[in-house]
């Protein structure tokens, strides 16, 4: 090739758009839709380091859109409509059931990884098996609502001379019936009584203590529910205020002032959602993710409230405990 000619190629090829740089993909954007308040910062450490085990770093190759309905469940469809229309490329839902099913409601293309759900995903219309999810949804179920029965059995161990253990329901809750009844069976099977109330809102919950009082109840069960964790505050100083046993489904509440909490480590939980959004990034399909139950549940107690209630706490709970606040 001749030099003249050798430089009208090479200056052609510099002033050629280059079109792989046209067409790298811009920064995928996770949309995360809670059902709750933003969870502590252990969680969104544990959600960061899922992600960075996958390969992604927020800010850096991975963007995040966060949507709270702050425990009112009729934000959602809202929420998820605006996740779906800023063209994210995964929703992460948490929150339960109804934050996973308001997402599957507004897209039926979008990857979706849930946690937080504590009933069966298969009997909320989430996934088809959980061995093979099919369509765009899999990930966690915590089992936070069938955890209630062995809740009770710690309260009563705790307070052993509860005759009447009040469970405390969101009636909103897509799992109320199922709660109830399963609460029911084991209170029967204790010999307590076993009164349900129901607090759908704030102001609810603050009228639910004096009917405590008024029900001479012994001990409470505080069942998992998006809108108690977001009032995770006000639970715990009603009960230390009307001096009521309390157990709680998370170890937030417990680290809060609660008496005792049992299930789920929410923080690993996070983690776990990370990592299956980051292999969805990757190329893998929701359809082909089976969905995980947890195999361990974490007992936290407070010696500190207990002692403020004139409780003694067993040996063999504190034996059995994964955190005793002292």
């Amino acid at each position: 090739m001749r030099r003249r000619d050798f430089i009208i190629l090479l200056a052609g090829a510099m002033a050629a758009p280059r079109p792989l740089r046209a067409q790298q993909k811009a920064m995928p954007v996770i949309g995360f839709l809670g059902a709750a308040s933003p969870p502590i910062a252990a969680s969104v450490a544990a959600f960061r380091q899922g992600l960075s085990e996958t390969g992604y770093i927020e800010g850096q190759n991975v963007a995040i859109e966060y949507r709270w309905a702050e425990g009112h469940y009729d934000r959602l469809p809202g929420l998820a409509a605006e996740l779906v229309g800023r063209k994210v490329d995964v929703i992460a839902t948490t929150g339960g059931a109804v934050s996973a099913q308001e997402a599957k409601r507004a897209t039926s293309t979008i990857p979706i990884v849930f946690t937080g759900v504590g009933g069966d995903p298969v009997e909320a219309g989430l996934v088809a098996s959980f061995a093979r999810p099919g369509g765009n949804a899999t990930g966690f179920s915590t089992m936070g609502s069938q955890l209630n029965p062995k809740r009770l059995e710690l309260l009563s161990e705790l307070v052993p001379q509860a005759r009447v253990i009040a469970l405390l329901m969101n009636p909103n809750n897509a799992n109320t019936e199922r709660v109830i009844r399963d609460a029911e069976e084991a209170a029967h099977a204790k010999g307590v009584q076993l009164p349900i109330l129901k607090a759908g809102a704030e102001s609810e919950i603050d009228a639910a203590f004096p009917t405590l009082v008024q029900l001479h109840a012994g001990a409470l069960v505080v069942a998992p529910d998006s809108l108690f964790a977001s009032r995770r505050e006000q639970l715990v100083g009603l009960a230390a205020r009307h001096a009521v046993p309390a157990i709680y489904g998370q170890r937030e509440y417990a680290t809060a002032g609660g008496l005792i909490s049992y299930g789920t480590n929410f923080a690993a939980n996070y983690r776990e959602v990370a990592i299956y959004i980051g292999k969805i990034l990757n190329g893998a399909k929701a359809a082909d993710l089976p969905v995980q139950q947890p195999t361990t549940f974490e007992l936290v107690v407070n010696l500190k409230t207990a002692k403020a209630l004139d409780l003694t706490v067993p040996q063999s709970i504190l034996q059995l405990a994964d955190e005793v606040i002292e």
